[in-house]
């Protein structure tokens, strides 16, 4: 899969998807089918044109929706879909203020799109102003997706936040189609878990507005696990949040190493104790639950 942060002059005609993409839920699942279906038939290129950061997060960063999925989580679910190039557009001031007209001259004289894949409540160009009429007006060939739906609702990156910060992981894994987690680089901390007893695998996240915070049964490379997403307010001067992993009976070295944390069961909310002694009583209290739970069959 080729990745472009530049828009380049396409030679070939392209069926091109365009949106956030956060997290891939069901919804973002159907129209990549869709694109690689409608790329085959027809013998094109399926591309993506995706953003970064999302327009939220650019115009009110302070309100900005939480992150379902980095850039590279967001990259190696194209490439297992099959998409064969992904533009990352930077949004920027320049990228906002651009009108429909010139977004849509973009598709057409430099990404040679063949057909443009859309949700249905697509807009584009600055104040919003293009819609998916407007494309159709202009001569596009646009297959819009009608919105796919769970329980009554619209399956959305919103619903899955929401599942998430409820702890409704069940719901969550239904409208993602596959268990919620987190990638990231494990990197070297303060090593303050292993002077407590408790080992852990400190997780570099790409994002700081997670979906979730607190303590979690979860696998890390398929190695059952407790984990702490969040700021450790026991511990003073821990202003960002953190991804801390305790595999059980592990000795092994996963530094430096690409792991995958799937977030199973919450256990408890993040709190802050009265000293060490009781954060590390705490710590085993919540490795106990949490072989619990993998040992009652709630989870394979």
């Amino acid at each position: 899969m080729q990745i472009f942060r530049h828009i380049p002059l396409a030679s070939t005609p392209q069926a091109i998807a365009i949106g956030n993409f956060d997290g891939i839920h069901l919804g973002h699942q159907a129209l990549l089918r869709q694109l690689i279906a409608y790329a085959h038939t027809y013998k094109i290129v399926p591309a993506v044109m995706t953003f970064e950061p999302h327009p939220r997060e650019f115009f009110v960063p302070q309100n900005a929706p939480a992150r379902l999925a980095s850039m590279r989580e967001k990259l190696e679910y194209f490439a297992e879909f099959g998409v064969q190039r992904v533009y990352v557009q930077r949004f920027s001031h320049g990228f906002a203020a651009q009108t429909p007209a010139t977004f849509m001259q973009t598709l057409q004289q430099q990404l040679n799109a063949n057909v443009v894949m859309v949700g249905e409540d697509f807009c584009f160009g600055a104040k919003r102003a293009g819609t998916v009429q407007t494309l159709i007006e202009h001569g596009f060939n646009v297959i819009p997706l009608p919105e796919v739906q769970f329980d009554g609702e619209r399956v959305s990156s919103t619903l899955v936040r929401n599942a998430l910060a409820a702890g409704d992981f069940a719901k969550a894994h239904t409208l993602l189609g596959r268990t919620y987690s987190i990638s990231g680089k494990v990197v070297h901390g303060a090593k303050l878990g292993r002077q407590l007893g408790f080992p852990t695998a400190n997780v570099h996240m790409r994002h700081e507005r997670p979906a979730l915070t607190g303590v979690y049964a979860v696998k890390l490379n398929n190695l059952p696990a407790v984990a702490n997403l969040g700021v450790r307010p026991t511990i003073e001067g821990i202003p960002k949040l953190k991804l801390e992993v305790h595999v059980f009976d592990f000795n092994g070295d996963l530094y430096d190493q690409h792991v995958h944390v799937e977030f199973l069961h919450k256990l408890r909310d993040e709190m802050k104790f009265a000293g060490l002694d009781a954060l590390t009583a705490q710590i085993a209290a919540d490795v106990v639950h949490a072989k619990q739970y993998f040992q009652s069959g709630a989870v394979k």
